[in-house]
C-alpha cells in the first residue's frame, strides 16, 4: 500500500463531513502510538539500535534511553530534531515525529529551520548542522 503525505491527507480532510468517515478511509496512514512507541518502531523499521541512534543524535545516552521507554515525556523541539536526524529521517518524517511529541513542525521561512531543513536534506549529521548554526549566529541543537 502507498504511503499517503501528510499535504494529501490535508487535502482529502476537505472531503470529509466526519471523522469518522475520514478515520476508516485513512486508518493506515494515522499515527495511534505514544511517542516512545512511535520512536521504537521507527528503529524497527529502519534496523536501527538505539546505540547507534544516541550515538548520532549526540544526545545523553540515559535520557535517550527514557525516551525510548517512554519514562521520560516532553522532550523539547531541538531532542526531537536530533533524534530525527540521528535516526536519518527526512523532513517530512521528522515534522511528523515532531508534531507527534507537540512541537511545531521545521519551517522553512526561519533563518535556523531552513538552515536544520538543508542539513538533512543532505545527510549532515547534528554535529555538522550545529556547525553551521553556530557560524550563523543560530541556537546550537545541543
Amino acid at each position: 500500500m502507498k504511503s499517503k503525505s501528510t499535504t494529501e491527507l490535508l487535502k482529502e480532510l476537505e472531503n470529509f463531513s466526519s471523522f469518522e468517515e475520514y478515520q476508516n478511509a485513512n486508518k493506515d496512514f494515522m499515527i495511534n502510538k505514544s511517542l516512545s512507541e512511535y520512536l521504537c518502531s521507527l528503529l524497527k523499521e529502519r534496523n536501527l539500535s538505539r546505540a547507534e541512534v544516541i550515538r548520532k543524535s549526540e544526545l545523553g545516552e540515559f535520557y535517550t534511553y527514557q525516551l525510548f521507554a517512554g519514562t521520560r515525556s516532553s522532550p523539547t523541539r531541538d531532542k526531537i530534531i536530533s533524534l530525527s536526524i540521528g535516526m536519518g529521517l527526512t523532513v517530512d518524517e521528522a515534522n511528523s515525529l515532531l508534531k507527534l511529541a507537540g512541537h511545531l513542525p521545521l519551517y522553512p521561512r526561519t533563518k535556523r529551520d531552513s538552515i536544520i531543513i538543508i542539513g538533512i536534506n543532505n545527510g549532515k549529521g547534528v554535529i555538522n548542522i550545529n556547525e553551521i548554526l553556530y557560524d550563523e549566529g543560530e541556537k546550537t541543537l545541543n
